[in-house]
Order: structure tokens, then sequence, then C-alpha cells
């Protein structure tokens, strides 16, 4: 039973309005609830649906809300029933109607989870149905929804209904641009992108891939770094469902032979989502893909993002260096450039100019002076370095070094007393400076402005529910390196398992995985006597930097990833 505080009892011991209680447990403004008000008078709908619809509060929040409003126990999926209870005198269609899912019947009594526990109405009616006294549960109404479906719903009558309502209003005009746009404002297509986006919240997902083939439009969703199949919908709605995202992103709808970039901002169940869309020409029509950047969980804390406490040491007095260049490295998607934000976090924005130069900037930093590339108008990197340069900075942020114009104009800046960070797209530490010398900085200037590089990845953590120990013979050990780093006597590890919290995939969000080259006196004689990656590779190491591989099995170690998932990660690494 889900404890009460005073507050959420009137004087008069009358049950507090839910939106009242909001407030009070400050998880509600008080201008953000007359909005609400003024909305579910247009509406029509319950107060809590309206905040969710609002993007005001996510439908836990109501739950927990109408939990301690109305002194009801809170459910979970993890509660709900394998099989459906078959209760005598309530037929399934009701159940389905009302979002009511029965979950047991003891000594004479109905025990059922509900979306709105405060319906009398419904209440009455199961007991005059079924002659037993009803106990109500709270539960989320998504989750409540999705039970009642897999347990009650026939799987064909779902799937036609599926089919039926998304490609009714796909016609077979729909290749004239007046037309697509009539079909992008259709209500059943904004529902159905609106559940696309929405879906990012409760799966994590960090893209939205919209894929049109053949047999239909596919929907797949990036979640911890591995694509998931979602929903496909009929084919002939693909245009419309295309058409419906570029309105919102600002594109030219009529546009369809060429790539395009844009950018949605949307608040969806609390959180401000900022999607960065793009589009691209392909056989079947046109693909899209979204990268949500959540503002609500971004990490700014070096300490949270997976380094090692030997590794933070070393890279934070890299950080605190007055002049010269730090790179990270690493493929998209690694997280390079949320560890320079983090890197950028900790340092003193009040008594140091500090200006980007990103493309595009996506978070907006207090106290920094951020630039946005805009090619389109000649605002190049090279271009907005330039005129930084006049700014009197002591940091710069470049977010990609790209071209050669770039690279030189960031040695030029580390050498005349700034410190530069900046991102390079190399599969390993030591590779940045072959890199670089491929971009026309010279190894003499090499040496003298970049202090180190650290290269990055991303693995998936293990589900702190889940995760299983498991025994490891001492020839595995041997084999894949783990008895360096394990404890005499200690040959466990844990492996993914799988539950409803991380979604039966064993795993529940990312850490990092780092190595760090630190430039030494070794370092710069080995690059200027020509010595290519691999070379540098090697002296890094007898200097003492671990690998990503190493600093994986680490992770492991500490139970915090899978050696599956190491392997997964970092197999061109050659060190595994």
């Amino acid at each position: 039973m889900v404890s009460v505080p005073p507050t959420s009892v009137a004087p008069n011991n009358t049950i507090m309005r839910l939106g009242e209680l909001l407030v009070r447990l400050n998880r509600l403004s008080t201008r953000d609830l007359d909005q609400a008000l003024v909305a579910q008078g247009e509406i029509g709908d319950l107060l809590g649906r309206v905040l969710v619809r609002l993007g005001l509060l996510t439908e836990a929040d109501i739950a927990r809300a109408l939990s301690v409003q109305l002194r009801l126990k809170l459910v979970s999926a993890s509660d709900f029933p394998e099989a459906p209870l078959q209760v005598p005198g309530i037929e399934t269609d009701y159940l389905l109607a009302h979002l009511v899912l029965p979950l047991a019947i003891e000594d004479g009594k109905l025990y059922v989870a509900m979306a709105v526990p405060q319906d009398e109405f419904t209440i009455k009616a199961l007991r005059l149905a079924t002659g037993l006294r009803v106990r109500p549960r709270v539960a989320v109404e998504s989750e409540l929804r999705a039970a009642l479906e897999h347990l009650y719903a026939p799987p064909e009558e779902d799937e036609s209904e599926e089919g039926h309502g998304l490609s009714d209003f796909a016609g077979g005009d729909s290749e004239f641009v007046e037309h697509l746009k009539d079909l992008a404002s259709e209500a059943p297509v904004i529902r159905f992108v609106n559940q696309i986006i929405a879906r990012v919240i409760d799966l994590r997902a960090s893209d939205i891939h919209l894929e049109p083939f053949e047999d239909g439009l596919h929907v797949r969703y990036r979640v911890d770094g591995v694509l998931q199949e979602a929903e496909k919908a009929d084919a002939a709605l693909a245009a419309a469902v295309t058409s419906r995202i570029k309105l919102m992103a600002h594109l030219n709808i009529a546009e369809r032979r060429l790539p395009q970039d844009g950018r949605i901002k949307n608040r969806v169940q609390g959180h401000e989502l900022d999607l960065r869309v793009s589009t691209l020409p392909t056989v079947h029509g046109e693909s899209v893909v979204m990268r949500v950047l959540d503002r609500a969980n971004i990490q700014l804390q070096l300490e949270d993002m997976g380094f090692s406490p030997d590794t933070l040491q070393r890279y934070r007095a890299l950080i605190e260096r007055p002049h010269g260049i730090l790179l990270v490295t690493g493929p998209t998607g690694s997280g390079k450039t949320t560890t320079l934000y983090a890197s950028l976090a900790k340092l003193d924005a009040g008594s140091l100019k500090i200006l980007t130069v990103e493309d595009p900037v996506e978070y907006q930093l207090a106290g920094v002076n951020q630039v946005q590339v805009q090619t389109q108008i000649g605002m190049s990197f090279g271009n907005a370095l330039r005129s930084i340069l006049r700014q009197d900075p002591d940091i710069i942020m470049i977010g990609e070094m790209r071209d050669t114009e770039t690279a030189q104009i960031a040695v030029q800046s580390a050498l005349t007393g700034h410190l530069v960070l900046s991102t390079l797209h190399t599969n390993t530490a030591a590779g940045a400076v072959t890199r670089l010398e491929d971009m026309g900085v010279e190894r003499y200037l090499i040496t003298s402005s970049v202090n180190g590089v650290l290269a990055q990845r991303l693995v998936r953590r293990l589900c702190p529910h889940c995760r299983k120990p498991v025994a490891l013979a001492t020839d595995v050990m041997q084999k894949t390196g783990l008895v360096r780093f394990m404890a005499p006597g200690v040959n466990t590890a844990y492996v993914a398992s799988g539950c409803a919290a991380c979604k039966h995939t064993g795993y529940l969000g990312r850490t990092s995985i780092h190595e760090l080259f630190v430039m030494d006196a070794a370092a710069h004689e080995a690059i200027l006597s020509g010595a290519d990656a691999t070379t540098l590779h090697n002296v890094a190491r007898k200097g003492g930097m671990l690998t990503l591989y190493e600093d994986g099995l680490r992770k492991v170690v500490a139970g915090t990833s899978s050696l599956e998932e190491v392997l997964r990660v970092t197999q061109d690494q050659g060190d595994a």
C-alpha cells in the first residue's frame, strides 16, 4: 500500500482534487494547472489524461498521484497475471472497453487494475455482474492497455484494425504534393507519428528509423546502441508519414529527390525532446532517421560517464592545462560530444571565456558562448574559428575536425595559448595522430600542440535486476585476459538474463569505456621519427595506456557489463 502524506487529504477529510495534490507535491506548477484546466474544458477529458497529452506529466506520474489521492495500491506490469483471469459474469469486450484487468479473486474479493480507479460506475457494474466485492488498484494506462491487448484481444482482430486504420487515407494520388499535405494533416497520420515519437521515452531510444520497403513502412528504434524492430505500417502510408515529419521539421515537402536535414522540437510526457531529422531518397521512398536528444537525460558529470578512477584523474589533468589540443575520438554515436560537454561543465565559465563552434549545437551550456555552423551562408568551421579568435577566448571547443583548414587553425590556436577541445573520427587514440597528419598537420606541430587523445566507445550496462553470475573456466580467463584484472581466487562474472525492467534484453542503459593516450616524451619521439598508428599504439601501451578492450574487461570484472558486450563493441581493436 502506498503511504499517504498528510497533505493529500483536505482539512475536512475529503479527498483533495488531483490538480491541487499535484501542485502541493511539487509535480506541477499553478500556471501549468491553470493551462491544463482550460484545455480540459475544451477537450472534455479527465484531467490526468489532459496533463499527459499536454506533455506536462507522464502516465506514471498520474498513476502515482492517483495512488496517493485515492489511497489505493499502485501496481506495475510485473504484478499483472501471465495468463488471462476469467471472471464469471464479465465479458472480455467489457474489460477491453473500460480498461479493467482482473488480477485475482480471493475471499470473495475481486482485485482489478484500473487506469481510472475513481470510476464508481464501473466498480458498481463489476460488483453487480460478479457478486464479488471489487478492490481496485491503480495502474499506468499504457501498461494496462498493452496487457489487456496481449491477454484478451484476438490477434487477427488486432492486426486487421491496425492495417485498416492506417491505409484507408493513403490513396492512389499520394504522388501529388498537395495531396500529400492533405494526407499528412489527417488525424490518423498525426496520431501514428505522435505515437512513434512518444515511444522513445518508454523505450529509452536514441534514434527512430522509418524505412520504406516493398512490404511496408518499417519502424525501428535504436535502444542502447542496438536497433530493435517495432511496428510495420502499410506501404501506402509511407508517403503520408514522411510528409507529416517533413512538415514538422520545416523541410521542403515537394523535394523527394535530394536528402534533407531538419529539426523538430517537441514535448512528450514531460520531456523536452529535440529531434534531428534526416531524410534520404531510396528505391521505395524516403528513409527518415530522427536522432533523439532528450534534454532531461543528458549527463554532464564526468564522474557519471563510466570513467575508471585512474583514467578520470589523468583526463581531468589534461582539461585543466592552460593550452594545447585535447581530442576525443570514436565512431558516430559513441558519446564524444557528450564527453566534451561534460568536460566544459567542469571548467569555470565565470572566470574563463569559453566558445564553441558546433554543427549542430546539441545542448545549451550555461555561461558558454556557442556558435552554430551554417555552411549555406558561408559560416563554415574555418570561418567561424577565425572570428572566434578575435573574441579573446580562453577555451575553444570545435564540434568536429572535418578538414585541413579547421585542423590547422586549431593547431595555431593551441600554439598561441588557447585550450582546444575537439573530436575526430578514428578507431583508436593513436590513430588520431596519423589522421591529423593526413589532414596536412606537420608532425612537429602535432607534438607541440596535442596534449592527449581519448578514444571512447559505449557498452550496454547489465540490468541490475536480472544479471546472473557465472563461474569462468581458467582457460577462458587466460584467453580473454580477464585474469589480469580478477582478484586472486575470483572467477565470477555476470551475464545478461532478461526481465520486465529491461524489456527482456538483459541490458539497461549504457556506460563508456576509454583509452587515454597522453603525449609524453616517448610518444613525441615516436611521432617525430615517423611511426605509424600501430607503433604509436604500442608506445602508448608501454607508457601505461589501457586499451578500450582492457578497460572493458574492468567493466566486466566490476559486473557493469558482460564479456559478450565488450567483445561486440571492441572486436575491431584486435586486442580480443
